[in-house]
């Protein structure tokens, strides 16, 4: 859904990306590095800091990408590392999320089982040669959703992040689902 607004956040991206003069994958490292912070920083109960490194390394993955294409970088293991490490940064926020005690450990890793099947039956339906980036929770939608959870959550009260996490949980398994039935309907 949010991937509709990528020609507008190239846009933006350009001209900041177009002065960055490092190596994109130091930019996909450091993002990662902050994701991980953010799950540290959930681990020990900062939801408004939590979510302030979300949206950094939210950024940090939307730079890499721009700094990639801007400067005639874009390689295919930029591409892998990217994907890759986007990934284990889900994972260690939602790790940290759940060791902070904002959710219940089982709906913590149906949460986090839900965001990877959504990449897992993408990569797989795109090895099938089938272009599978639809459904209702991409990965950006799934951020969002949690950087609002620990924002509302940290003038709210800790419930909010626990609804917030439930939501990515649901969403998550509904766009498996809605990508497993485009890719059967794709296939011969």
């Amino acid at each position: 859904m949010l991937n509709n607004l990528r020609p507008y956040i190239e846009r933006m991206t350009g001209p900041i990306a177009s002065r960055i003069r490092i190596n994109p994958n130091y930019v996909t490292l450091a993002g990662f590095i902050i994701a991980l912070a953010a799950a540290y920083t959930f681990a020990m109960r900062e939801l408004f800091f939590g979510g302030v490194l979300m949206a950094l390394s939210g950024f940090m993955d939307v730079i890499d990408g721009a700094v990639a294409r801007e400067n005639f970088k874009a390689t295919k293991f930029g591409g892998f590392l990217d994907s890759t490490l986007d990934r284990f940064s889900d994972a260690f926020i939602l790790i940290g999320i759940v060791y902070g005690g904002f959710i219940n450990w089982l709906i913590g890793m149906l949460a986090l089982h839900a965001s990877l099947s959504v990449s897992y039956v993408r990569a797989r339906a795109e090895g099938e040669g089938i272009p599978c980036s639809i459904g209702i929770a991409e990965r950006a939608e799934r951020l969002l959703i949690l950087m609002l959870g620990a924002f509302l959550g940290s003038f709210f009260g800790d419930f909010i992040m626990e609804i917030a996490v439930i939501l990515v949980m649901v969403l998550g398994y509904f766009t498996v689902i809605q990508r497993i039935y485009y890719s059967w309907k794709m296939m011969p």
